[in-house]
């Protein structure tokens, strides 16, 4: 369960495409993207409309099993031209938006996760977007910031993506070091926005708290977000790192997909 409402994530995957689509108005769509380098600007928003698309179409067709990309609708802009990627990104949101108010959050389909339901797929985009609306402003060097509610639902999104993981014994994060050290995040303008990670025997464990921990990394809602989503550096003057910054330098090691 995420932090907000259904409709809420609908409305918001729909909008956030909007602000990924005005921040590419006028950019360089063959730029790198510096937090990931693998791909251009162009093939950062393909990714994100393509995600929306592979979403919606599990959704759709309440699937049970993975859907593959081939078997997706428009799965790619109709030319290399910047507005029909633009028209494309904008439909891509809306048709997935649309599948998901239909669905309802409790219709059953397959996902990747602990969560088989049109209701995971909602958040899962909305966050999506949230995390890659980021990288495109940095590659386009345009203003960035997330409403409290997304930014604290992106932490506790990956906070759970991490614990499942572990669990399962995925590649780097089964190998974070259990040996109980702690880490606090800290949101210095939004009430109760504070949550204790551990670092446990059974593996990782995490609660919304206030509390003295190894290290703390403090700052803005969105620049916290934005470090433990490794969007942002540690060592930003935009946050602080208190006390031993090698727990959240081993945190941000092992707890990647990439």
């Amino acid at each position: 369960m995420g932090l907000l409402a259904h409709e809420r994530y609908c409305h918001e995957i729909v909008r956030l495409t909007g602000e990924l689509r005005a921040t590419l108005q006028g950019a360089d769509l063959g730029a790198t993207v510096p937090t990931c380098p693998d791909w251009t600007l162009r093939e950062l928003a393909e990714h994100v409309g393509r995600a929306h698309r592979w979403a919606g179409e599990i959704v759709r067709t309440r699937a049970a099993e993975a859907v593959a990309e081939d078997k997706v609708p428009d799965n790619s802009p109709a030319s290399d031209d910047p507005a029909a990627l633009d028209a494309w990104l904008a439909a891509g949101a809306a048709g997935t938006a649309d599948a998901l108010r239909e669905a309802g959050p409790d219709a059953e389909a397959w996902s990747w996760a602990w969560d088989h339901s049109a209701g995971f797929w909602a958040r899962r985009m909305a966050i999506e977007t949230v995390v890659h609306l980021a990288d495109a402003a940095l590659a386009a060097k345009a203003p960035y910031t997330m409403t409290p509610e997304l930014a604290a639902d992106t932490i506790e999104e990956w906070l759970e993506i991490v614990v499942f993981a572990q669990k399962l014994g995925h590649p780097g994060i089964a190998e974070l070091p259990r040996d109980g050290r702690t880490l606090h995040l800290y949101a210095t303008d939004a009430p109760d926005a504070e949550w204790l990670i551990e670092r446990g025997a059974d593996g990782v464990t995490w609660r919304r708290a206030h509390d003295k921990a190894d290290v703390a990394l403090r700052g803005p809602l969105t620049d916290v977000m934005l470090v433990l989503n490794r969007r942002r550096a540690p060592d930003s003057d935009r946050v602080e790192v208190l006390g031993d910054g090698g727990v959240l330098d081993s945190w941000l090691e092992h707890t990647t997909f990439g």
